[in-house]
């Protein structure tokens, strides 16, 4: 896995939810950035990657835009 092509993925999904505008579409694209966060948790987690808590933590935690 690139992981930097995976981080490109995740900012363009938030991208485009953020410039969605039928909420459905938002969510999709919510829910592919989501999609993709998890891969990439599980990534730094094999590799013991230090910023996989950061990552985690700042993901999960961070408010969902109306």
């Amino acid at each position: 896995m690139d992981i930097n092509k995976e981080y490109a993925a995740h900012q363009q999904a938030l991208m485009r939810a953020d410039h969605s505008v039928c909420n459905d579409v938002r969510r999709a694209h919510l829910a592919q950035a989501l999609s993709i966060a998890g891969r990439i948790s599980a990534v730094q987690r094999q590799l013991g990657a230090a910023a996989a808590c950061a990552w985690s933590i700042t993901h999960c935690s961070a408010p969902a835009s109306a």
